[in-house]
């Protein structure tokens, strides 16, 4: 049996994440999978593994992790971020001595330990199959890993036009075996940069619910972290106007992030609490009974890599809506047939076009029948075959 091990950054909530242990899933009854995460940033990982597949922790990151903001600079590699939820956690204190001393330590974490720790592992290790997660672990791989292996870069990461990033992308595959894009917009721009095989296979979800919702009420609900690039606040400014067309629409937002005091403040001065309900964090059963029950679903990204959670929404027949500026929403959304697509991030067209799909119970009806039919290509039985022929394809 072949030993395929996943390198991830750590398994936290993310959507990376879910694909990793997903897919570690999918293969665990055919190869010896065992995922690699440098950080352990949570006791348990965020989301449910198999118990064939193993789980090995490169780093203990507990030390660096007083505040739990901190963990947000970790599963970014971002140094900058971290010295400034540091400098801002301990100046709000005035505790100028421990900000250098566990400045020190998250910095020595992050740009020391976890390198060395890294390149120990893939010397001493023997697997057939490596699949690489972030361009870092690309370069790794590809300088440190056995060379009778199979090498995988796995890039999930829309480069949003910032070319230094894909260009260190570029960069970090290029002593690798296989590049796997995840969306067909990511392998047209990189297939035509890198040097080795692009192939594209898109991130899935694992099941197919039986229930379906019955688009039969005017519950809008949006699922995600409560970020800037999220656009969460324009969200919310699509659904004011909606409801002063509409004041029975009401609104579910799932998730947390540092913009929920900036969304609960615009929900308070625009008295809108008693339609829009922010949940927090929650779990993907209390998400999934949310979807069933909802009628449309809403995304407002300024840029989205792949939307995960469009295709959890249309497993449910529910259709969707999104500003165009997505690019994971232009991927899986065709505009008239499973949703909508917003150009130019227009609020009011966009309040507009929900309020009209809410007047034609028969649009809304096959709306859903052909978003529960676009997910089945992205399921991860469908998919799975691609990734096993492409490991069994080898070097």
């Amino acid at each position: 049996m072949k030993k395929v091990t996943i390198l991830a950054l750590h398994l936290g909530f993310g959507g990376i994440e879910r694909c990793v242990i997903s897919l570690a899933n999918a293969l665990k009854d055919k190869y010896d999978v065992t995922i690699v995460s440098v950080y352990k940033l949570y006791d348990t990982p965020g989301f449910d593994i198999d118990s064939k597949v193993k789980v090995k922790y490169l780093l203990d990151t507990d030390l660096a992790l007083k505040v739990n903001n901190y963990k947000v600079a970790l599963t970014s590699f971002h140094v900058g971020k971290l010295i400034k939820l540091l400098w801002q956690d301990y100046f709000s204190k005035f505790k100028f001595i421990s900000f250098i001393k566990d400045g020190f330590k998250g910095l020595k974490l992050m740009l020391n330990d976890r390198k060395k720790a890294i390149i120990d592992f893939l010397k001493n290790d023997n697997s057939d199959v490596y699949i690489s997660t972030r361009d870092l672990l690309n370069g790794l791989l590809s300088r440190y890993g056995n060379n009778n292996s199979l090498k995988i870069a796995w890039e999930h990461s829309h480069h949003h036009g910032d070319k230094v990033y894909a260009n260190k992308v570029i960069n970090s595959v290029a002593g690798l075996d296989y590049f796997v894009l995840v969306s067909k917009d990511l392998k047209e721009y990189y297939c035509k940069r890198v040097k080795i095989p692009t192939i594209y296979i898109p991130n899935t979800i694992d099941e197919l619910p039986l229930k379906l919702s019955k688009l039969n009420n005017r519950k809008l609900i949006s699922v995600g972290r409560l970020s800037k690039e999220k656009g969460y606040i324009d969200l919310l400014k699509v659904f004011k106007l909606l409801h002063s067309y509409d004041s029975t629409f009401t609104l579910d937002i799932i998730g947390d992030g540092p913009e929920k005091d900036s969304l609960i403040d615009y929900i308070k001065f625009n008295h809108l609490d008693d339609c829009v309900t922010l949940h927090g964090f929650q779990k993907k059963k209390f998400i999934n009974k949310m979807l069933e029950n909802s009628s449309l679903y809403l995304m407002s990204s300024l840029t989205e890599s792949f939307g995960i959670v469009l295709l959890e929404a249309m497993s449910y027949g529910l259709p969707c809506i999104a500003f165009s500026s997505a690019e994971g929403a232009r991927e899986i959304i065709e505009d008239g047939k499973n949703g909508y697509l917003i150009e130019n991030r227009s609020k009011v067209v966009m309040a507009k076009k929900i309020e009209k799909y809410f007047l034609d119970p028969d649009k809304m009806k096959k709306l859903g029948e052909c978003a529960r039919k676009t997910v089945n290509f992205y399921t991860m039985d469908h998919q799975k075959n691609e990734w096993i022929n492409l490991i069994e394809k080898g070097k």
